[in-house]
């Protein structure tokens, strides 16, 4: 998630919408049937997740060209960065999430938009 800084350091978030999609937007797609290929750039399985995510392929990945794409992370971060070298490298249909699942976890209150919100709530991992 670009952000750039005022000049008493506060922090300002853009929003860039040729580089990124926002929660809402998302939403909007996934409502109505019409979902664009969900990757989830994570290394790690996280805590939540969207429904019909597929993890990012290994090695030199190429989206497919005749779909929209949305990478998504945790907080929008490696998603933004993959997306913008991915469309640098001739991928016009691929964005990133805005805010990663964070924002879009806050974003999409469920007593506001009904309990489907595509969010997918893993058990939390055991480590022995």
């Amino acid at each position: 998630m670009p952000f750039s800084r005022r000049p008493d350091d506060t922090p300002v978030v853009q929003f860039d919408p040729r580089l990124e999609v926002s929660p809402f937007a998302l939403f909007r797609r996934l409502k109505q049937q019409v979902p664009p290929l969900l990757v989830d750039v994570r290394e790690g399985r996280g805590r939540l997740t969207l429904e019909g995510a597929e993890p990012l392929p290994a090695g030199d990945w190429q989206p497919p060209a005749d779909r929209d794409v949305v990478l998504f992370d945790d907080d929008g971060a490696s998603a933004v960065e993959l997306a913008a070298r991915l469309q640098g490298a001739g991928h016009g249909r691929v964005r990133a999430l805005f805010g990663g699942l964070a924002l879009y976890e806050f974003a999409l209150d469920p007593q506001v938009v009904g309990e489907a919100t595509f969010l997918v709530r893993r058990p939390a991992q055991r480590s022995d």
